[in-house]
């Protein structure tokens, strides 16, 4: 039994290492206990983190005004973050929205034109020619219009976020544990968090951020009810020869009229094994995970067939450079949530709280999230946070 925290976060991801950094930023004893990336994911029997990966879409304009909100709060803190942890994770490519265009009836780009202008952005229209000549390397559809958006837009890398976020705590006095915790139980006046290693850490309050896996039934005294789904992503290697045909390309979001094969693509990023890839992301259908095992399942998977060959046919006539027999997938998962916003929010226990469920936007937009979450373990509530909509949880 170790001497109490004032507040443990549990899950070292993106939004747990966001708001250990948040709670720390004010206050000493936080622990943020998660463990670290598994260095052979295939034969790992632990849990799993959707940020392994280089390369997530970060952009400022969103039809949400909610979502809007979260992404740029975060992005104003980018610099911030890579000042004081030494650690660069964002990268600004731009992020080009392709769709129909707005005289076919199809919403889509009209949606894109209203959120920026209620944000004050404004971002370049492009028509058919203008995506020619400006992104000759996309292949978009007869009568498209793209939305471009040059500033405060491009990717983030969410492992080195997350290391970043992490070397802050560290800077700040946090205590970064990594451990694997297997139950969050009140004990007495304390919280107490047990994990699979034997470790008993106790806290005031603790702060759940354990992405999808915050599903797990034996975690919480309630259970968090929410859709946890697999995705797929699918790699493209380019070999350090045809990376100058690729120059300057952005982050694409692409809305083709058939809904079913809407796309997000991130340009070429080096991934750790020191080669080169292109990255699709969009399943065709939902895989739905319901527990701890299937989730480890999915994960050491590494992703499905069926996802694969439907991102590679969307991707000879996007990208028609592209090599499609130089092919990899990788898993992740999307978590969510019944409201379409994240679950901050305590359960019935005052001292134990959750902040989960990305909805698929979360990357661009872990900073805030976790913010909210620091907020709410800190203060009880949050009130005068100035979000028009309830991150209130639901459980079984």
């Amino acid at each position: 039994m170790h001497t109490p925290f004032k507040y443990i976060v549990v899950g070292r991801g993106m939004m747990g290492s966001a708001a250990a950094r948040h709670l720390s930023q004010t206050t000493d004893g936080v622990a943020l206990i998660g463990p670290d990336e598994p260095k052979d994911a295939g034969n790992h029997n632990g849990v799993f983190g959707s940020h392994y990966d280089e390369a997530r879409i970060t952009r400022t304009i969103d039809p949400d005004p909610v979502w809007a909100r979260l992404a740029n709060r975060s992005i104003a803190r980018y610099a911030q973050i890579e000042q004081e942890s030494g650690i660069r994770f964002y990268h600004e490519a731009g992020c080009l929205m392709v769709g129909p265009e707005r005289a076919s009836g199809h919403s889509y780009i009209e949606g894109i034109l209203s959120a920026a202008e209620q944000l004050g952005v404004q971002p370049e229209l492009l028509d058919d020619p203008g995506l020619i000549s400006r992104f000759g390397y996309f292949g978009f559809e007869s009568g498209s219009e793209g939305v471009f958006e040059a500033r405060s837009a491009g990717y983030v890398n969410p492992r080195a976020l997350v290391s970043a976020q992490s070397e802050i705590c560290r800077k700040q006095g946090a205590t970064l544990i990594a451990e694997t915790v297997g139950s969050i139980r009140r004990d007495g006046n304390l919280i107490s968090v047990q994990t699979r290693e034997g470790s008993v850490y106790r806290a005031e309050r603790v702060l759940l951020a354990a992405g999808g896996f915050s599903i797990v039934e034996s975690l919480l005294p309630q259970q968090v009810q929410m859709s946890v789904y697999g995705r797929t992503v699918t790699f493209f290697e380019i070999p350090e020869s045809e990376l100058p045909a690729f120059s300057g390309m952005p982050s694409l979001i692409y809305e083709p009229r058939d809904t079913a094969d809407h796309i997000y693509l991130l340009p070429p990023v080096r991934y750790p094994d020191g080669k080169i890839y292109l990255k699709i992301g969009g399943d065709p259908d939902d895989l739905k995970l319901g527990s701890l095992q299937e989730l480890q399942q999915w994960f050491r998977s590494g992703g499905r067939e069926v996802a694969r060959d439907h991102h590679a046919r969307i991707i000879r006539p996007l990208v028609p450079q592209i090599d499609v027999d130089r092919i990899s997938t990788g898993a992740c998962v999307v978590a969510k949530t019944a409201t379409a916003y994240p679950f901050i929010d305590f359960t019935e226990d005052p001292a134990i709280a959750v902040v989960t469920g990305g909805c698929g936007s979360a990357a661009k937009s872990s900073d805030e999230i976790g913010r909210l979450g620091a907020q709410l373990i800190k203060n009880g509530s949050l009130e005068g946070e100035g979000y028009p909509v309830s991150f209130a949880a639901h459980f079984a």
